[in-house]
């Protein structure tokens, strides 16, 4: 199963890096260019332990829906969304933060096997790897332009 490993360090306190994960309306920003809509379950707001969202994408010329559960959390230490429904044969998405000095470590472990067997192991290993890491490079910059500036107050009611 490939393994995705990031680390993002975002200068701003873990609790507001925390929430701004969660968010369902900054997932669907960070995925503007693939028009990424949250179609079922969850669809605004924060997800959280339990929860459900299915959501429904343009990628790799065909779109794509994806059914992901919140499987475990501890605020704001860590979650962990794992795919119900959808193309891969298996996705678990582990997301961890730490509190340093000067702001919050964000770490992903994303893992993943794709369908088809053989072929899906090739296919992952000289692309889909790649394609996924950069979706997740992409959603954390987002999530860092935000943490970072006042923006993060349009999304977070509580005012973390």
């Amino acid at each position: 199963m490939p393994i995705i490993h990031l680390t993002t360090f975002i200068a701003a306190p873990i609790e507001r890096v925390f929430d701004l994960s969660r968010s369902i309306e900054l997932h669907k920003k960070s995925m503007s260019d693939f028009r990424e809509e949250a179609v079922a379950g969850t669809v605004v707001g924060l997800i959280n332990l339990n929860e459900t969202v299915t959501w429904k994408a343009k990628h790799l010329m065909r779109t794509r829906v994806l059914q992901v559960q919140i499987t475990a959390m501890e605020r704001p230490f860590s979650f962990t969304d794992e795919m119900k429904k959808g193309d891969f044969k298996k996705m678990k998405h582990e997301h961890h933060f730490k509190a340093i000095d000067n702001g919050t470590l964000m770490i992903d472990i994303f893992n993943f096997e794709a369908p088809y067997g053989g072929l899906g192991k090739f296919f992952s290993g000289i692309y889909l790897s790649g394609y996924v890491e950069k979706l997740l490079e992409q959603r954390n910059q987002i999530i860092k332009e935000y943490a970072e500036s006042n923006k993060w107050k349009h999304l977070l009611a509580n005012g973390q």
